[in-house]
């Protein structure tokens, strides 16, 4: 059945007010005030019938719970509710258009419960059917059958049986924001000019009252945006670990743009972007994955571009099967100065709702602000490691300038004392300490050469990273961590692994030196452990004589321990230390020698 254009009411009273109201869908030059529309609508109503006269403190009422509240997709609820109860249907819907006005960005219902709307699935786009000819001409509609309407495309199964329809155009600022669609009025009867009447006024209500929550929305969303990217220069530039700033960034970017998950990319040695950072559910099933270079979406990104994505599943661009669990995404380049950095991804559920533009271009400007935070991070980094460096040439300088002289000129005094001495007993016991000090000046100078080795030097072995972390913290701490190996630790324990063993051993170092005021600390490092759920695992044990962790004092080490090992599939505990009764800490870190994804 085609459109049934507004007829009169059955038993108008004489007079201009008996006038139906003009249909604001014919208007073709100029949208009027909505404030103004209103007004009009309303008046229209004045001498009408019995019927429609007792229905106006509804509509007044109406009207009143629809100008309630700021947030937008709450204000469509009670949009959808209120259009309902107005015109007695049992289903309401509101449709909202995209930017380019040829679909649906968003789909509200009222009346089909959880259940049936889960197994309908995927929501309306609007690009074809009965929504989709209202779409491409915003007319006011009223069927008695929708299923005859030759506009009709059918539903999709499990959708509820549907037969009276009327749908009206919301306008927002005299722009089409969407349409408001009512179906099956109770009683089995058709939508009559009354229904029609009342939901017009409604409709321009409920305009006034969706552009005032875009509004509030838009300045929220903002708000929170650059809070974010607050809270990220904060956390990069707090002297942090380089990896920890990066999950910051992916936590961040995952939270404000209500993603499935928050991802950071890294260029890769071999090409591509390595995934290095996840912020969801399940990171260790994508932490360290590669994505190749010869990925469309990759080149784009390594060439400063960004890419936005409606269904990653579907589209032929992702290449990587992480994707065919998400359906919209944002990959926006982390690029600052010209330079590229890496990229941020945060994907949605798959049948999600669509990015907006304005989050396109809040998640464009959140990560330029985060690759600048990152390169002055990278910058204070450099700046702290060079201050190290060169304090470490001067501790060397020192010790071979000054201890090792003075320690040779010692020697050859005692050398002389012995060959003066006539006492075999003395002359055996200066022998001794002569020796010792041969041996105290070699294991200087091997002190040397370990300072004075800078980063590119050290081999690439875990083993030899351990010592060298253990090396390093000797210095502040004025003495060096016993440490043990148990098993072929170079042989079977992964990088992606080794690489947070080693961030974890430096965390529980530094804890150490900080905040326990230790005299004595032991490093165990095992590779033949068994993990608690059966697999083969490596096992880190940091133990010192210290003071022990104060009640209700700061976690945030421990917690980053926590987070790097459960990203693996391991785990972080501590218990007692190696002092006397149980006094100081043990750290325990572990994880399985290859985490999920990597074997």
């Amino acid at each position: 059945m085609s459109a049934q254009q507004p007829q009169e009411s059955p038993d108008p009273p004489p007079g201009p007010s008996a006038e139906p109201s003009p249909d604001p869908s014919s208007e073709t030059a100029g949208q009027p005030d909505p404030l103004v529309a209103a007004t009009q609508a309303t008046r229209s109503l004045h001498g009408l019938s019995t019927e429609l006269t007792a229905r106006v403190p509804q509509l007044l009422e109406a009207m009143r719970s629809v100008g309630t509240g700021l947030e937008l997709h709450s204000t469509l609820d009670r949009i959808c509710e209120t259009a309902a109860e107005l015109a007695d249907a049992r289903y309401a819907a509101i449709g909202v258009v995209d930017t380019e006005g040829r679909g649906l960005s968003d789909f509200v219902t009222h009346g089909i419960s959880s259940a049936d709307a889960r197994k309908i699935g995927h929501r309306p786009d609007g690009k074809r059917g009965l929504l989709g000819a209202l779409i491409a001409h915003s007319d006011t509609v009223r069927l008695a059958d929708l299923t005859k309407d030759p506009r009709s495309a059918g539903f999709p199964p499990h959708h509820p049986p549907m037969k009276t329809f009327l749908g009206v155009p919301i306008r927002v600022q005299g722009e089409i924001f969407g349409n408001l669609y009512l179906a099956e009025k109770n009683g089995g009867g058709e939508f009559n000019d009354y229904d029609l009447h009342m939901v017009r006024v409604l409709a321009t209500e409920a305009g006034i009252a969706i552009g005032n929550a875009r509004l509030y929305e838009a300045a929220t969303q903002r708000e929170r945006w650059i809070d974010g990217s607050v809270a990220v220069t904060t956390a990069l530039l707090s002297g942090g670990d380089a990896d920890d700033a990066l999950a910051v960034v992916a936590e961040q970017a995952r939270r404000l743009a209500d993603s499935a998950a928050g991802i950071v990319m890294l260029p890769a040695e071999e090409g591509g972007m390595e995934i290095v950072a996840v912020s969801t559910d399940n990171p260790a099933s994508s932490l360290g994955v590669v994505l190749p270079a010869e990925s469309p979406v990759v080149e784009r990104l390594l060439e400063g571009e960004p890419v936005f994505v409606d269904d990653a599943a579907a589209d032929p661009r992702m290449i990587s099967k992480l994707t065919s669990q998400y359906g919209p995404c944002m990959l926006v380049p982390l690029q600052s100065g010209g330079r590229v950095l890496g990229a941020l991804v945060t994907p949605r559920a798959r049948g999600g709702r669509p990015f907006t533009e304005a989050e396109r271009t809040l998640a464009t400007q959140f990560a330029s602000q985060a690759a600048l935070a990152l390169m002055m991070a990278e910058a204070q980094r450099d700046r702290e490691r060079l201050a190290v460096f060169e304090d470490r040439d001067r501790i060397a300088r020192d010790l071979h300038d000054l201890v090792i002289q003075r320690l040779f000129a010692t020697g050859m005094m005692l050398e002389g004392a012995q060959r003066r001495s006539v006492v075999p007993e003395v002359r055996d016991g200066v022998g001794k300490a002569v020796d010792e000090l041969d041996v105290t000046i070699q294991e200087i100078r091997t002190a040397i050469f370990a300072l004075q080795q800078g980063p590119a030097e050290a081999p690439s072995g875990l083993r030899t990273r351990v010592l060298r972390e253990i090396n390093m913290a000797a210095v502040p701490l004025g003495f060096k961590p016993a440490h043990r190996f148990l098993g072929p630790i170079d042989a079977v324990v992964g990088e992606l692994v080794g690489k947070n063993l080693i961030a974890a051993l430096r965390e529980a170092l530094s804890n150490a030196f900080r905040h326990a005021e230790a005299t004595r600390i032991e490093v165990v490092l095992d590779a033949t452990v068994t993990l608690a759920d059966g697999r083969p695992g490596v096992r880190l044990e940091v133990a010192d004589d210290g003071v022990g962790i104060a009640e209700g004092g700061r976690r945030s080490g421990l917690r980053n321990l926590r987070r790097r090992a459960e990203s693996l599939g391991g785990s972080s505990s501590y218990g007692p230390g190696i002092g006397e009764g149980g006094g100081g800490t043990t750290v325990v870190w572990e994880a399985p020698l290859q985490p999920a994804g990597q074997a």
